[in-house]
């Protein structure tokens, strides 16, 4: 067969290939069209999941009468001129092949007007064949109408998925949009009934979107980040470990504003949640990262859902330190949450104090008053520090006067301790209601911590092999060993090259010495080729480090006294990591006094 070229209508149907997957494809891409034209409201009209209609309306600039039929030939656009122009792009869309691909695989209508015109104008295209502009009416901005998508190639519309599939498609997608364009309004509708609407008077990073998007309770776990360095920005939220998911549903990464997916930073976001997470649980976030557009690459996938980062090492690891420091900070007894953080910035407190209501004093309240003032002038500073516990409770056994109760605002936020349960859980007392913490999951995390503390401030240790061992890798494997002497003279291997698909191993990190050390270096040179650097020596002691803590921890049925469960409350306050376990597991709940009320009907 001769080489030919290709006609315009099958050029555009193969474009519409890498462009054009689904319906939710569809939207986005008129979708962003509207953003980079600036509009403020957007109306989504769909019908049978957006196969039988794709209706966009959005209030932006508009489009010139006579750059209609432009707009739907392939490569015209108006948001690039030159390779400068690609190498620093910061609109969605920059390579103008979105809608001569749609027009060629649908029955296409655009219509649009500007402020100044006296009118709109209208162009038709039927499976890629361009009409000619006509007069219509219309507001200012543009509206595209795709109808009957894939009609005229009947082998991809076989491969589209039920209606309510495909329509979670594209809500899902609009999800993302939501959370990064607060300030856009989207209202959408599926066959003639309005679905969803998200108003557009929100601030970025406000938070008040969150709860609208991922639910009350993601808002509620989510510990907001905001670190920059290196010319990087990393903001957006990060929900607590303690909130996890089965699958990755709740994972969104914004670069400069648009929506992608890249394994090096979801890489990253997972190493710093290693030591928090509950085995097989994926964490949920809300990332934005910020950078100078000439340091990404957003011209490597068809569909825009993958960017190329300029310096992916530094990326992976500004993303790792930033979430990693933000999770070091949820110790227990810190408040969370969108609705924390923004009270917490305006001064205001949480809720109401409980302790400024008029409570009955029954001889088990005065008990407990008695026992608060006792423990604060053992942990808090009182005016008796130094005061024992059996004395204080001497005091009101023999009908002494009771000290009067600590102020709210010196209360430790887990309290102090009034009782034990089942040899188990710690009952304490707080300002705003009742801690219960699992006393062995929080014990495991502060012997954990104190280990890892003690080892780095040792210093990572090495021991020599008696024989060195030669281990067989693959030439790529040896050539990052050999580019990586450094640092893997840092994770504690001494290691040379000694042959094309050969490395001679001399010492290994001490503590792991007795492990499977060939198994740790693959895995280690796997993420210095992938990543360019890696954390496997790390986790590794890591886990050998949780194995020693969680030994050492209290177990069940172990009786504390209270200056003992009081002395666990400040250490846990005090620990990074402590709102959870070595494994993920909670290590305390807290039960707001208003929350105790209702169980009870009080008030009622």
């Amino acid at each position: 067969m001769p080489i030919r070229q290709l006609p315009d209508t099958l050029i555009n149907q193969i474009a519409a290939g890498e462009v054009v997957e689904r319906p939710a494809s569809v939207v986005k891409e008129l979708v962003e069209n509207a953003l980079d034209a600036g509009a403020r409201r957007i109306d989504i009209d769909l019908e049978e999941g957006g196969v039988r209609l794709i209706r966009i309306r959005d209030d932006g600039g508009g489009i010139p009468a006579d750059e209609l039929p432009l707009a739907v030939s392939r490569h015209a656009t108006s948001k690039i001129g030159s390779l400068d122009d690609l190498e620093a792009v910061a609109t969605l869309g920059f390579r103008g092949e979105a809608l001569p691909s749609i027009a060629s695989v649908s029955r296409f209508t655009l219509t649009s007007r500007r402020s100044d015109d006296a009118h709109a104008m209208s162009l038709q295209v039927d499976g890629g064949n361009v009409g000619a502009v006509a007069p219509s009416a219309h507001p200012q901005g543009t509206t595209v109408e795709v109808r009957d998508l894939f009609y005229n190639v009947p082998a991809r519309r076989k491969f589209l998925r039920a209606e309510r599939t495909e329509l979670g498609h594209i809500e899902e997608w609009l999800r993302a949009l939501a959370l990064v364009r607060p300030d856009v309004e989207l209202r959408v509708s599926h066959n003639g009934k309005p679905s969803r609407r998200y108003k557009g008077e929100e601030e970025l990073f406000s938070g008040a979107r969150l709860g609208e998007t991922l639910g009350q309770d993601f808002a509620d776990a989510a510990l907001p980040v905001d670190h920059a360095a290196a010319g990087l920005q990393l903001q957006g939220w990060i929900a607590r470990p303690t909130y996890s998911r089965a699958s990755a549903d709740q994972q969104y990464l914004y670069v400069n504003g648009r929506s992608i997916r890249d394994r090096s930073v979801a890489h990253a976001v997972r190493q710093a949640y290693a030591d928090v997470l509950f085995h097989g649980r994926q964490p949920a976030y809300v990332l934005f990262l910020s950078l100078d557009p000439t340091r990404v690459d957003v011209n490597v996938h068809p569909a825009k859902h993958e960017v190329r980062f300029r310096d992916a090492r530094l990326i992976h690891d500004f993303v790792y330190r930033t979430l990693h420091a933000a999770l070091s900070e949820t110790r227990a007894g810190v408040a969370s949450g969108i609705d924390a953080a923004l009270q917490s910035q305006a001064g205001a407190p949480a809720q109401p104090s409980p302790w400024s209501r008029p409570m009955p004093q029954s001889n088990l309240a005065l008990r407990v008053d008695e026992a608060r003032a006792a423990y604060a002038s053992l942990y808090g500073g009182g005016s008796a520090a130094g005061a024992s516990v059996s004395a204080a409770a001497g005091i009101a056994d023999r009908g002494m006067p009771v000290p009067p109760a600590q102020d709210e605002a010196t209360i430790p936020p887990l309290g102090y301790a009034v009782a034990q349960l089942h040899g188990i859980y710690i009952l304490s007392e707080a300002a705003d209601g009742m801690i219960v913490v699992d006393m062995h999951a929080a014990h495991e995390r502060i012997g954990y911590e104190k280990l890892k503390a003690a080892h780095d401030g040792e210093g990572l240790r090495t021991q020599p092999l008696l024989v060195p061992q030669t281990v067989a890798v693959s030439e790529r494997e040896a050539d990052v060993a050999e580019a990586e002497t450094d640092t893997l003279a840092q994770l504690g291997f001494e290691v040379s090259r000694s042959g094309p698909r050969s490395l001679l191993l001399r010492s290994v990190p001490a503590l792991l010495a007795h492990g499977d050390s060939e198994a740790l270096l693959r895995d280690v040179l796997a993420d210095l080729r992938e990543h360019g650097e890696s954390r496997r020596v790390r986790e590794a002691r890591d886990e050998l480090l949780s194995t020693m803590a969680c030994h050492g921890a209290v177990r069940a049925n172990r009786r504390l006294t209270l200056p003992e469960m009081n002395a666990l409350l400040r250490q846990m306050e005090a620990t990074e990591r402590s709102g959870q376990c070595n494994h993920g597991r909670p290590t305390w709940a807290h039960f707001p006094l208003a929350d105790i009320d209702r169980w009870f009907l009080r008030g009622r």
